[in-house]
């Protein structure tokens, strides 16, 4: 949106603050000065001459005094509310406030409150940091924040996200293991499954790697089409995937024969072939530009508390 801002805009909102500040005083002391209306014999007239419903009159009554008062009141704190925080945009106002400093100062005070007990966590391993109770629900109130946008507030994942609630540890593309948790969640993940359409001899090609891959968890499948597909496999998959499809978690490429891995998008043969013929890509975002060290450390405890389960606590 920053190409649509010039800092006009600023003079505009100010300059029409200011004058409907300034027509609203001269308004006011207009109407102070006038009482009711007169005829040109100087005797008070009764109404404005406005009927509505046919008997509905407006009477010629001035102001009341408590109501301009008011007003007044009201315009006097509209200048030095101005005055003191700068609303008119192009000023920023004696006290020189604004949200951003508000929120920069209570940040750093809270910080600066609860800095103790980060550092306390941060020297406690991460597997004993799992089993301790206080530190796990500050964990899932940071992970609710920052996590569940994408993996649920059940750390339970969704199409294209994985669950976190797997004990599995095959399962994980890059591993659950307090080193490879707190660097997922420093650094971020940048997975690619490249298109292998053209590698793997065409969708007749496709067809037959995507019921090999089947076959190797046990899944439902074509047998004569698993067969077409084993060599295709060690020929294009296997570089990733290993020879007998168990992975590479350096690569992040995921284990297809265990029979409880995550399956990111699915495992029909429609979902499998239209991976092996378009390709996959994901991102985990890096949260060292938003997180602290300290509160990596306390989220990986987390995401560990919730993927070994009772082991956590051992």
């Amino acid at each position: 949106m920053n190409q649509f801002y010039s800092p006009g805009w600023a003079f505009w909102i100010g300059g029409v603050t200011i004058v409907s500040i300034v027509a609203l005083f001269l308004f006011l002391r207009g109407t102070a000065r006038q009482t009711v209306f007169r005829d040109k014999a100087g005797n008070p007239i009764a109404t404005t001459g406005h009927v509505w419903d046919g008997d509905l009159q407006e009477f010629n009554n001035p102001l009341p005094r408590w109501w301009m008062g008011l007003f007044i009141l009201t315009l006097i704190f509209a200048v030095i509310y101005l005055s003191l925080y700068g609303g008119l945009a192009f000023y920023k106002g004696i006290l020189g406030y604004s949200s951003d400093k508000m929120y920069q100062q209570e940040s750093a005070a809270f910080d600066a409150r609860i800095e103790p007990l980060y550092a306390a966590y941060m020297k406690t391993p991460i597997p004993e940091l799992a089993a301790n109770p206080t530190a796990m629900a500050t964990g899932q109130r940071m992970f609710l924040t920052y996590c569940s946008q994408c993996h649920g507030s059940d750390a339970g994942g969704t199409k294209g996200f994985p669950n976190l609630t797997v004990h599995n540890a095959n399962a994980w593309l890059y591993g659950n293991s307090p080193e490879v948790l707190v660097e997922t969640l420093t650094n971020g993940r940048l997975g690619m499954m490249p298109p292998m359409e053209a590698a793997v001899g065409g969708k007749p090609g496709v067809l037959a790697v995507a019921n090999y891959v089947r076959s190797l968890s046990g899944m439902k499948h074509d047998a004569q089409l698993a067969a077409q597909g084993k060599p295709l496999f060690a020929t294009a998959c296997a570089a990733c995937h290993g020879a007998d499809g168990t992975g590479n978690k350096a690569l992040g490429a995921p284990d297809l024969a265990d029979p409880k891995r995550q399956w990111l998008f699915g495992s029909s043969i429609e979902t499998i072939s239209h991976t092996i013929e378009k390709g996959r890509a994901g991102q985990m975002p890096a949260q060292k530009d938003f997180l602290s060290p300290e509160k990596i450390h306390l989220l990986a405890a987390y995401v560990y508390s919730i993927s070994h389960g009772a082991q956590a606590a051992k």
